[in-house]
């Protein structure tokens, strides 16, 4: 048993260590004031200043904020409207068909969906920009949702709502008292997931993007295009760091709320 848990120890290891040695590799030489990632010569931040002296990438990181944040929290409100409306159908077979088409989403390549996506928009006339990428990240992000607060729904007992409802509660305040306590861990789940997923999207931006509009994931494609320059690594050190930061921000928040009882406190 010992050399069963040394070995899976050992591969779990070798696992990490292959996700994450490129990570690293880049995240090392976008100190050295080489110029180059052949040698490592001296530490500098040179990089670092020039990412945040470019005023135009300094507007795109903005641009990928303002996505980010408005399509996580629009996407968490339908989310969550559409998950409520699914643990609300009694047909079990309409309730599965409803949870594969959500998922198709998940699973669907993201070319498809960025192809798809920027037929759609030519179609009826909407200019690339900023509300093609917003709506586009919104549509991919709700089902991510779906999938995180519909697990908490389905544990909520049905007991908690007949106990509201008898205490005279409305409809709204089992909603915003009872039920949305219960599943604030998923809502919150939800919300960072989209938002992490918004922020690292590539294939479908890249679809659906235009007009002078760009975000990170984009425009550091499109800088790696022209050759090596460390200045990429620098902004994608920025980059990962700061989605590192959502994950260990949420991991803390999920500590805090999970395994606390929801307020079901309701009056007539």
């Amino acid at each position: 048993m010992r050399r069963g848990i040394k070995w899976s120890n050992l591969y779990l290891a070798a696992v990490f260590l292959i996700l994450y040695a490129p990570i690293f590799y880049l995240m090392f030489y976008s100190f050295n004031s080489g110029g180059s990632m052949r040698e490592f010569e001296s530490f500098t931040l040179e990089w670092y200043g020039e990412v945040f002296s470019d005023t135009r990438l300094l507007i795109i990181v903005l641009n990928t904020l303002v996505i980010a944040l408005l399509s996580s929290l629009i996407s968490t409100i339908l989310g969550v409207i559409g998950a409520l409306a699914i643990r609300q159908v009694r047909r079990l077979r309409s309730k599965h068909t409803l949870l594969s088409l959500n998922n198709v989403l998940i699973v669907s390549p993201d070319v498809i969906i960025g192809a798809s996506f920027l037929i759609l928009f030519t179609m009826i006339g909407l200019q690339l920009g900023f509300s093609s990428v917003l709506i586009s990240h919104i549509a991919f992000s709700v089902p991510i949702v779906v999938l995180m607060v519909l697990p908490k729904l389905e544990e909520m007992s049905p007991t908690l709502i007949d106990a509201a409802r008898d205490l005279g509660a409305s409809r709204w305040e089992v909603l915003t008292k009872v039920t949305l306590p219960f599943i604030k861990p998923g809502i919150f789940a939800g919300f960072f997931m989209a938002l992490t997923y918004s922020l690292d999207d590539f294939a479908v931006t890249f679809f659906v993007t235009g007009n002078g509009f760009s975000t990170l994931s984009v425009e550091i494609y499109s800088r790696a295009r022209h050759g090596v320059s460390l200045s990429i690594n620098a902004l994608s050190t920025l980059l990962f760091l700061f989605t590192a930061l959502l994950v260990v921000g949420y991991y803390f928040i999920h500590r805090r709320t999970n395994g606390k009882p929801a307020n079901a406190e309701v009056g007539p």
